[in-house]
């Protein structure tokens, strides 16, 4: 197990952005046929590949738009960008670790910048 001391850089990313560049690590291990793939970056790339419905652009698209409403911080954004839920039940599930609940209107307009890009 490797033990980090300290974060140097931290940068979110949405599934989307993930595949698009683990399908760059996939080519080029293709390329180099004596190295295999190691376990857990084909179960990454198995898992994106299954679950990134949005393409890269729109996925940061919709993360923009969730980040200038009230109530919604980077994090969320992203993990909303990833689920991209249908229903104010699952966008509940997305903020039960929040210390504060939303609205009925906030989370419908949340749910209204989802449904443009799903």
């Amino acid at each position: 197990m490797t033990i980090f001391k300290e974060k140097v850089e931290e940068e979110y990313l949405t599934t989307a952005e993930a595949k698009d560049l683990l399908a760059d690590v996939e080519q080029d291990r293709a390329l180099d046929e004596d190295r295999e793939l190691p376990y857990e970056v084909a179960r990454a790339i198995d898992h994106v590949n299954r679950f990134a419905v949005l393409e890269p652009e729109e996925s940061r698209e919709l993360v923009a738009e969730l980040v200038e409403l009230d109530k919604v911080d980077e994090p969320t954004a992203y993990k909303i960008t990833d689920v991209l839920p249908q229903d104010r039940d699952e966008l509940r599930s997305l903020y039960a670790q929040e210390r504060y609940t939303l609205s009925g209107e906030e989370l419908d307009d949340i749910l209204n910048v989802v449904a443009k890009y799903s």
